[in-house]
């Protein structure tokens, strides 16, 4: 009765989108692809979605568009609608935000001024480490020339910006307000337009002063660019804390990318990351992909429905609510990893957090680093090429990234979403939730370790029973080294104790012949 109830409540969110042309940037990332399926799924009524595409390794648009179709976050989708009904109500269209103009071609430009009235810009690198070049011209420039296009469509009701919570990361405690950017954007754009990739690389820390990282820096300053653009177009600023795997729909644990805690469970269930140097108390902010692309349509429809224009800011973000520390995580992933072990691990998965630093680089040398040399020696005297010692460069890269966040601590106040949530009726609250009331987090990270098994990993269930097996022996062989280890050790140390107590008394010796004299 209460479901039939349900049932006769409007779907509002679903009204407002009716006869909506719909374009969307980034839509082949993480975000733009759970962003697509739940349009196709829950939004019957958009009249078309046009996604900006590049062509990328020889593929065209419609080619990748047809990729992305195939892969399993749209099983669901495909199946009840046919992949002909999807390819007719979603349009690629050739462009590239790195780009001048966009890369798109006049008609096709002329074509979106007059059609589009919802945009979300969603393009952008999510590398730390990009060069400053590649990501100015992607995430500042690139937000630049939307915006610019923007301001030249006739129909236009929201502009939906997705940024990051990390971007400020002087503010300790993120509020839901505009902050001045490091740098004067347009500045920063000119001079990376002419400058060559070479004298950027060598200015690039001067530049960044105290930020990190490039994609900080980038995104910082491309709010500054939106809080210019606030006045004449309807801009919203989304700011999303780390995106995480799907929580419930439409495929539980699924990703596409190993950023993150997937990562991290990933390389520590291999046995490749055996030490992490980690405040174990503190905790990170993560919101399930699923959940920020429900938040986002709510932010939509609160804008155009309801016309709140004085909410064009917020933090979507999780720590006020649900808070679970490093500890917490790497613990939960020990369980999970322990019943779902992944295939051909090349250690046992151990290790630990260290609060020292010198502890975490003794650790690193010990179990990282000479590990990585040995394996890569006994590989290369098969006669295959060496790979551990370059894995490890890679998973320091990602350590002097992780160390920063995971070392530091942020808070953000999120009341906007908050508010926005409440005007829910119960029918859209589970349609498009955007809450954790319901939340197991150990059997969400499982969820994540099994589709990163199938998903990333390509390691199918058939196969893990041998995985089992597997890392029962890698158990067994961790605790014959451990004790092998141990007592070479001891050996050493009472070697080294009989040489020092010889060299003790031949020294006595010595004393007291000198002193009988």
């Amino acid at each position: 009765m209460a479901d039939t109830k349900m049932d006769n409540l409007p779907d509002r969110i679903e009204q407002t989108f009716r006869g909506q042309n719909i374009l969307i940037t980034g839509g082949t990332g993480f975000l733009g692809k759970v962003m697509l399926e739940k349009f196709l799924r829950c939004l019957p009524g958009i009249t078309q979605i046009f996604m900006l595409v590049r062509p990328k390794k020889g593929k065209e648009p419609k080619d990748r568009l047809d990729e992305i179709f195939q892969g399993p976050v749209f099983d669901q989708i495909r199946e009840q609608k046919g992949l002909g009904t999807l390819h007719n109500r979603v349009t690629a269209i050739k462009g590239d935000v790195m780009l001048p103009e966009l890369g798109i071609s006049a008609e096709d430009k002329k074509m979106l001024i007059d059609k589009i009235t919802i945009i979300y810009h969603a393009a952008a690198t999510v590398r730390f480490d990009e060069a400053l070049k590649k990501a100015v011209l992607l995430n500042t420039r690139g937000t630049k020339q939307m915006l610019e296009l923007a301001k030249e469509m006739k129909n236009l009701l929201f502009f939906g910006h997705i940024s990051t919570s990390y971007c400020h990361l002087d503010q300790k405690l993120l509020e839901e307000k505009l902050y001045p950017p490091p740098a004067d954007p347009h500045n920063v754009i000119k001079c990376i337009e002419w400058m060559d990739d070479e004298i950027v690389d060598i200015i690039t820390d001067k530049i960044l002063g105290k930020i990190p990282n490039t994609y900080a820096f980038t995104k910082a300053l491309s709010e500054g660019i939106i809080e210019e653009a606030m006045p004449h177009i309807p801009v919203v600023l989304l700011r999303p804390s780390v995106v995480v795997p799907i929580w419930k729909e439409p495929l539980p644990g699924w990703t596409d990318n190993i950023n993150g805690p997937t990562g991290l469970l990933i390389g520590a269930g291999k046995g490749v990351i055996r030490s992490m140097y980690c405040n174990e108390n503190s905790y990170a902010d993560y919101v399930p992909v699923d959940i920020l692309v429900n938040a986002i349509l709510a932010c939509t429809w609160n804008y155009i429905y309801f016309k709140d224009h004085d909410k064009r800011i917020y933090n979507l973000t999780s720590s006020s609510d649900f808070k679970v520390s490093w500890a917490e995580i790497i613990e939960i992933g020990r369980r999970v990893i322990e019943k779902i072990p992944l295939n051909g691990v090349l250690w046992y998965p151990g290790g630990s957090m260290k609060k020292s630093r010198l502890h975490h680089d003794i650790c690193v040398f010990l179990f990282h680093t000479i590990p990585a040399y040995f394996i890569d020696t006994i590989i290369f005297l098969a006669g295959y090429e060496p790979i551990m010692c370059r894995v490890q460069r890679r998973i320091q890269k990602g350590f002097d990234v992780f160390e920063y966040y995971a070392n530091n601590q942020w808070d953000f106040i999120n009341a906007n979403i908050k508010e926005v949530r409440d005007k829910l009726n119960a029918r859209e609250y589970n349609k498009y939730y955007m809450h954790g009331d319901d939340i197991d987090v150990y059997k969400y990270f499982e969820t994540c370790v099994q589709a990163a098994r199938i998903y990333i990993l390509k390691e199918l269930p058939e196969t893990l029973p041998a995985a089992r097996r597997h890392i029962r022996i890698m158990y067994w062989v961790d605790i014959f080294t451990k004790i092998l280890f141990f007592a070479l050790l001891i050996y050493v140390l009472f070697s080294w104790m009989g040489s020092f107590e010889t060299l003790f008394e031949g020294s006595w010796t010595g004393v007291t012949k000198i002193l009988s004299l």
